[in-house]
């Protein structure tokens, strides 16, 4: 009996011993001759020959299953388990079954020599896996239960393995380790080489961009007669962080991290510092044309970071200190390496002053020009040809102002977007030429339509991305629309002075006290934009840039840069950005009205006149009140800014926001 014992702890039940699925291994009942102590010890053996068949059959079952899914790959939950880090753990399982299996055989061996060793020897003998089996059994009815996959398999390990047991311990950790060599792979081949590895998708990095779930929800525009609401001054006050929080988590990314993979002892921080690396080395990869010039992006230390790599792999327990201190020592070279190529060898610095040159209108001469040039061009709706033509303009400009850069102007061009036409393109390259936009989805002038794009060199474009290179383009036709507003009051004034040898009356009067009202704006506005706003970020951007040699650091400064202008330009408050933009485009329906009402006004003229100083009041008003709400309040320093530009010598408090009365 005791060899068939034996042979039914190592997974071959027989007569006396019997298998049942449900219930497992149990000794017969149609025995007479065993004491019922002698079944109990008899039964409690065979709870671990039930718990060794399981774990074999379990093993047998996934060893093999990367090969049958290998034309199947599925999310986990899908279609069973699968993968690569479930076949590691098959391997240290079953390397956690050797020790029983060698105390099988030594039992088999004392026996041969003594048969009159009890069955209380073999339940001493293997004491130590029933405390062993049941804990390592939760772990696998664990993974076959909520079918846990890929890397998620290691947490589920490490979590077991930080029990008071030390045999639990020793155990897990080992198993751990197993399944941590394929994470080492997967790693090595990322960091090193740029290659994602991961058919199954297990890996806590992946291809493809990574969807936040931050949004606003829209509200309506409104405020009472007390000022803006509390929950309006809080979205002003959280907005920015908001901005932030999008800018730092980049769309349009071709990698991104799989956080549901990622194992909870591996801290965030870490695993963003191996995305980093490797997305750097893979954009070396594919730029192969570059390599020569630029050399390896980890300074031919391959071979060293991947002894360092293998070392952590051989390590019995996984140490976190040791694991942070290697990647950071590879983040640091390539970090440093992409510094040097983008500030030194393709002039950042110099790419940055050509981004504020153009998209943040630094060249005021050039688009004054351009504006002068293009202002009857763009006032009617545009049409197939009025892109080529603003080209042309754009080009007439700059050779006006004496910007002859034969290198830099073919990279800038000026486009027209037909209500998101650039997010049709690919539809319409599969659909056939593009078509004329319909009058209902057309704009309703070429300045609305208005944009510009950069052809951004490598390796620049792991900075200027397209999501990054849209934002400037919004600061961009925000600034033009100021610039021309401005642009349009000072050529009302040059009217009005040619007119000043005329006789003076009273609608005259009304004309030019309203267009010195909205030009005190405008001026106002456009002084805080371009020196509060714009030069003083631009300076902390530079001042960073200069005090590190990280690219990461460089990159982190810039998104910054780039938040902090769409937060003080007021973009991403709506309230404050609509009420600015109904004040430009009264200050546009003036211009409008002067240039064709230059004599003296007639009643119908005098009574549209005073529709638009209504109207003109009414937002200068509520533009004050909003601005007034904020400065109680202490929310929004930029805001206080602007109003401190426009009211410093307390006559906008004065007149109640309303710039005073014109009639």
């Amino acid at each position: 009996m005791i060899h068939e014992l034996l042979l039914a702890l190592s997974g071959y039940p027989g007569s006396i011993f019997t298998w049942n699925k449900r219930t497992g291994l149990q000794v017969s009942q149609e025995l007479p001759f065993l004491h019922p102590s002698e079944t109990s010890v008899l039964n409690r053996l065979c709870r671990l020959g039930t718990d060794y068949i399981r774990f074999t059959e379990f093993i047998e079952q996934y060893t093999g299953h990367v090969q049958q899914q290998e034309h199947h790959p599925s999310q986990p939950g899908q279609c069973g388990l699968h993968g690569m880090y479930l076949r590691a753990f098959c391997t240290g399982l079953d390397s956690l079954l050797q020790p029983y299996r060698q105390a099988l055989l030594d039992l088999e061996q004392e026996f041969l020599a003594d048969p009159h060793l009890s069955i209380s020897h073999v339940n001493y003998s293997l004491d130590q896996f029933h405390l062993l089996f049941p804990s390592v059994m939760v772990v696998v009815e664990q993974i076959k239960t909520q079918k846990i996959h890929g890397s998620q398999i290691l947490e589920n390990v490490h979590k077991h393995s930080c029990g008071g047991l030390p045999p639990v311990r020793s155990a897990l950790e080992k198993i751990l380790a197993v399944c941590h060599g394929v994470m080492y792979k997967q790693m090595s081949a990322w960091m090193l080489h740029g290659l994602l590895l991961d058919q199954y998708e297990e890996f806590f990095v992946k291809q493809g961009p990574s969807f936040g779930n931050v949004s606003t929800q829209e509200e309506e525009y409104d405020l009472g007669i007390g000022g803006l609401t509390g929950k309006q001054l809080r979205e002003m006050q959280d907005m920015r962080l908001i901005e932030e929080e999008n800018m730092l988590a980049p769309s349009l990314k071709q990698f991104s991290l799989r956080v549901e993979m990622l194992p909870s002892y591996i801290p965030v921080r870490v695993a963003e510092k191996i995305l980093f690396v490797g997305e750097s080395v893979q954009m070396f990869e594919n730029q192969n044309v570059h390599l020569t010039r630029t050399g390896s992006i980890l300074k031919k230390q391959e071979d060293t970071f991947a002894a360092e790599l293998h070392r952590l792999k051989q390590l019995p327990a996984f140490s976190l200190v040791d694991f942070e201190s290697v990647i950071d020592r590879i983040r640091s070279t390539v970090a440093e390496h992409l510094w040097k190529l983008m500030v030194e060898e393709s002039d950042l610095l110099g790419q940055l002053k050509i981004i504020k040159d153009f998209y943040l209108l630094g060249r005021g001469e050039l688009f004054q020009a351009f504006i002068d040039i293009a202002q009857q061009m763009l006032k009617t709706p545009p049409t197939a040809v009025t892109e080529h033509d603003v080209n042309v303009a754009f080009q007439l400009a700059a050779h006006k102002v004496l910007l002859d850069d034969d290198n830099l102007l073919p990279l800038l061009q000026m486009t027209i977007d037909y209500h998101g036409k650039e997010h049709k393109d690919a539809s319409q390259a599969r659909e056939g030429p593009p078509r004329e936009p319909s009058p209902r989805e057309a704009p309703t002038s070429g300045w609305a339509a208005l944009g510009l794009s950069y052809k951004v060199q490598w390796p620049l474009h792991i900075l200027f991305t397209p999501a990054v290179l849209e934002k400037y383009n919004v600061v961009f036709k925000y600034l033009l629309s100021v610039r021309r507003v401005q642009s349009e009051l000072q050529h009302c004034w040059a009217l009005l002075m040619q007119r000043k040898h005329l006789k003076f009356n009273e609608t005259d009067s009304f004309k030019w006290t309203l267009r010195n009202r909205m030009a005190f704006l405008v001026d106002n506005l456009q002084y805080y934009l371009q020196v509060d706003v714009l030069e003083c970020q631009f300076s902390q951007l530079l001042q960073q840039i200069n005090s590190t040699r990280d690219f990461e650091s460089v990159r982190l400064a810039h998104d910054h840069f780039l938040s902090n202008l769409l937060a003080q330009s007021f973009i991403l408050l709506k309230h404050v950005f609509h009420c600015l933009n109904e004040i430009l485009e009264l200050c546009h329906r003036f211009c409008s009205f002067i240039s064709q009402h230059l004599g003296p006004l007639d009643a119908q003229g005098l009574g549209q006149l005073e529709v638009i100083a209504k109207a003109f009041c009414k937002h200068s008003g509520l533009l004050f009140k909003i601005l007034s709400s904020v400065r109680n309040h202490q929310i929004n320093s930029d805001l206080a800014q602007l109003l401190l530009r426009l009211d410093y010598n307390r006559y906008y408090q004065q007149t109640e926001g309303m710039l005073g009365s014109f009639m």
